[in-house]
């Protein structure tokens, strides 16, 4: 079962750099993601998994929860520390926390 990190706990860890993978489909990321995210869709997370540093933890976020958990559990089977972002993108948004738009990953 995937490690889940609150709303807060992920935007204190955000602030600090932390490494956020969007989990999300490239439309779905363009149209808003969390400024710093690296696009990784849930079907290219296997092909895609060795590009993550095994030192740092990752903070995986989606729209809602679901297919962050997933890829959060795929990636702590293989030995990433990897946390899945309870609410997802939606809550990051509605708690009014900065959204970046563009098919460009953002610098914080």
């Amino acid at each position: 079962m995937a490690r889940e990190v609150t709303q807060e706990a992920f935007a204190a860890a955000w602030a600090d750099g932390a490494l956020v993978v969007d989990a999300r489909e490239s439309y779905e990321y363009t149209a808003g993601h969390v400024p710093g995210a690296r696009l990784m869709a849930l079907r290219t997370v296997p092909a895609r998994c060795g590009e993550l540093p095994a030192d740092r933890p990752v903070f995986v976020i989606c729209a809602g929860g679901n297919r962050s958990r997933t890829v959060a559990d795929w990636m702590n089977s293989r030995g990433i520390d990897a946390y899945s972002v309870t609410g997802g993108t939606g809550a990051w948004a509605r708690a009014g926390r900065p959204v970046a738009a563009g098919a460009h990953e953002h610098a914080a």
